[in-house]
């Protein structure tokens, strides 16, 4: 049975079938589970230019995501999440925060931001979010001190906010080697109570 719902799974790892993939399957699957309809987007498939620092698309106001100038794959990235009613995002940590390649995704998402010339700071186009996200991030530290020690985690919730998604769980896996098998029961049942919570 449909739920009508609509959940987008965003994999900003370098590695597919990796940790961050296979957490973010997993919550995926189970808002699957609940009826929900999904898919998912790897970053390092997608064509996604650097941000220049133009502020062209910060310029226009409106409630609407400002246009980009660069002609790429980002803007139909966004299309997609969009549409979405929840949102899964999955980055590694790489030297202390999220990898190069989420972060570049970041800060593309500058374009939901107003910020017009001659004023000190931008703001966000929607103050209120209207969708719902689960925050995954993996490490080799030890997950409590690499969730505390590194700046993945508000990395995220700074990229979830701009898509205007408020957290609802996060899942820190820590320890993780080349040689990791496959996710630990207490991370299968977290990825799976946050994908009903996803849908309910």
């Amino acid at each position: 049975m449909s739920s009508g719902k609509k959940v987008v799974g965003i994999v900003g790892s370098y590695r597919k079938g990796g940790t961050i993939d296979t957490v973010v399957s997993e919550v995926l699957a189970e808002a699957e589970n609940q009826g929900a309809e999904i898919s998912k987007i790897y970053l390092q498939d997608r064509q996604i230019e650097f941000c220049t620092n133009c502020r062209v698309c910060l310029q226009e106001p409106g409630p609407e995501r400002g246009d980009c100038v660069l002609k790429d794959e980002m803007d139909g990235i966004l299309q997609e999440v969009d549409k979405a009613d929840s949102l899964v995002i999955g980055a590694p940590v790489n030297f202390g925060n999220i990898n190069a390649l989420t972060q570049r995704f970041l800060e593309r998402c500058v374009c939901y931001g107003y910020w017009p010339w001659n004023t000190p700071a931008p703001q966000m186009r929607k103050s209120e979010a209207s969708k719902k996200a689960v925050l995954i991030s993996a490490s080799a530290m030890p997950g409590f001190m690499a969730r505390w020690l590194s700046g993945a985690i508000k990395s995220l919730k700074a990229l979830a906010k701009m898509l205007g998604a408020k957290p609802i769980g996060i899942i820190f896996v820590g320890m993780v080697t080349s040689k990791q098998g496959g996710l630990s029961d207490k991370i299968k049942r977290q990825a799976r109570d946050l994908g009903q919570k996803l849908v309910g």
